[in-house]
């Protein structure tokens, strides 16, 4: 029996929704309580304390009434990005106290150059998941559940054949995604670039559904979400990945990665062969749809979580 699941406390990228969902789907009683909304996905919770612009004080009071309130109705606390409900210092021996389960689930910037010691807490968890191999240099420990999409939503939107094709590039964070390096390099390129930053989930998105070529980002030596939507849509990618963790990534799922790997020096000539070529940009985005369907389909992914719970 998988049992009742509480995801939280936060909602990044979309990623605990987007699980919750899905868990539901499969019959699981999951729910997914957050800290605060989400600005750029207003209402993706099935509770939200409210938290924003609160003092500390009324922050700590919330959380321990949430436990309080949550903790008989739970059987699996599914944590993310570095966060318990309340207090680690509490949260895992209450858990533990309560024959209750929890699971760590990093996304990213929660574990990235992050010493043994500073991620040392991730194993007071029964387990710890992280979204790709490349994660797994700072948990090795970790089982690797990649970020999942409901395919129903996202109909291929493939590149169009014109004489400058558009680069869009839509970084969280200018300077971590590497912001300045893509623009460098298009001004070298007979392309347009669409920066988009900064605007509500649903403009990003009807922005890079006109995109003949996507960066995703030029430091992290692996994608994010954007790069999963945007093959998701039917578009080529290019972006830093670490060869390591795309073999396997390759021999886990099967599949190729269709993106295309690229640093900060060599990101002009890495995109040359798709500025110039209409027929290659089709066959990346292509390719691309079809490996997100393998290895990032939300309902497959859902029932690796719940294989994950089973084992706790």
């Amino acid at each position: 029996m998988v049992g009742r699941i509480l995801h939280c406390p936060v909602n990044l990228a979309g990623t605990g929704w987007s699980n919750v969902r899905a868990l539901r789907r499969k019959g699981v009683d999951a729910r997914l309580l957050v800290f605060r909304d989400q600005p750029w996905r207003p209402g993706e919770h099935d509770i939200d304390l409210g938290l924003r612009g609160k003092p500390l004080w009324r922050r700590q009071l919330a959380q321990w009434r949430a436990l309080a309130r949550e903790l008989p109705r739970t059987d699996v606390f599914h944590f993310y990005f570095g966060q318990t409900l309340v207090p680690k210092t509490f949260q895992f021996p209450i858990l533990k106290a309560t024959r209750r389960k929890c699971v760590m689930h990093f996304l990213g910037d929660d574990i990235r150059g992050k010493t043994p010691e500073e991620l040392a807490y991730g194993r007071r968890a029964d387990r710890q998941i992280v979204g790709s191999y490349a994660a797994t240099r700072w948990v090795p420990e970790a089982v690797v559940v990649p970020p999942g999409l409901d395919l129903s939503e996202y109909e291929p939107v493939p590149p169009v054949e014109r004489e400058r094709p558009l680069v869009v590039h839509a970084p969280s964070n200018l300077e971590k995604k590497g912001t300045r390096f893509v623009v460098e390099a298009c001004e070298q390129l007979p392309v347009d670039l669409d920066v988009v930053h900064g605007v509500p989930h649903e403009e990003a998105v009807d922005r890079f559904k006109r995109a003949d070529i996507v960066v995703d980002q030029m430091h992290y030596l692996w994608h994010g979400v954007f790069a999963i939507e945007s093959m998701a849509y039917g578009k080529p990618v290019v972006t830093s990945l670490d060869e390591a963790a795309v073999r396997q990534t390759e021999e886990a799922f099967g599949v190729a990665v269709p993106i295309v790997s690229a640093t900060p020096e060599t990101l002009v000539e890495r995109l040359r062969p798709l500025v110039e070529s209409f027929d290659e940009r089709r066959r990346l985005g292509e390719a691309g749809r079809a490996y997100v369907e393998q290895v990032h389909d939300i309902d497959k992914l859902a029932d690796r979580l719940i294989e994950v719970y089973e084992s706790l």
